[in-house]
């Protein structure tokens, strides 16, 4: 047996898979924190961790764990409809439900006994549990000429637009341009099923992001806010 226990847990704007980006730092403006726990909730263990602009997060996808793996899967990038190895993905199912994402530090904080890392834009669900943290070396971790596959390039960015209900909603929150700016970013992405792009849809979906329900509709040019709810 190879017992792995949680360091800390993530503290993000993203209440569920469905609204989280396909990569971290897509979405700039949605900052997150580690909570750090158990005996890795130190400043000793983070000491000369500020030297680092960026990290790498290892971390478990806890919410699939127990819907186990296949060593195909059909990734967002190619439609959802063509299957490749899941080792050639990043996919969220795999054999241990370990994932890896490369994040930029921001800060450490000190709050009483609790010691967090501030963090910039990240691709992980609100409480994910982080199973190990690293620094990023830009000589040995950056590769210039390295080849991107089938996800070479960054996806495309539509335009989003809010109805008079959500910008009136959005208005009585203390933090509406921060929020209004993530909403952008995060829906601008696209976050529907890989097989609904570039068709026409009629339905109206939903994420979860901060404390707010954010309904939209999708176009062939741009994406509409059409209202937000308190959940």
């Amino acid at each position: 047996m190879y017992p792995i226990e949680p360091i800390g847990v993530i503290q993000s704007p993203y209440q569920e898979k469905f609204a989280v980006p396909r990569q971290p730092r897509l979405t700039p403006s949605a900052t997150a924190r580690i909570k750090l726990m158990g005996e890795a909730n130190s400043p000793e263990s983070v000491r000369g961790i500020e030297q680092f602009s960026h990290i790498w997060l290892l971390f478990l996808f806890d919410k699939n764990l127990a819907a186990g793996w296949k060593p195909t899967v059909r990734p967002p990038r190619l439609g959802g409809n063509e299957r490749i190895g899941v080792f050639a993905s990043r996919a969220t199912f795999r054999p241990n439900g370990i994932g890896m994402s490369a994040v930029e530090l921001k800060g450490i904080t000190q709050q009483g006994n609790q010691t967090w890392l501030e963090l910039g834009s990240v691709d992980l669900v609100n409480g994910t549990p982080v199973v190990d943290i690293k620094p990023y070396i830009p000589y040995s971790d950056s590769i210039p000429d390295a080849e991107g596959g089938f996800a070479a390039e960054e996806p495309e960015i539509l335009e989003v637009n809010f109805s008079e209900q959500a910008i009136s909603m959005l208005n009585q929150h203390p933090e509406a341009k921060h929020i209004i700016q993530v909403i952008k970013e995060v829906l601008g992405q696209d976050p529907r099923p890989a097989y609904k792009k570039n068709k026409l849809d009629e339905k109206e979906y939903a994420v979860n992001l901060f404390d707010l329900n954010v309904k939209f509709t999708v176009g062939p040019l741009f994406i509409t806010v059409t209202r937000i709810e308190h959940f």
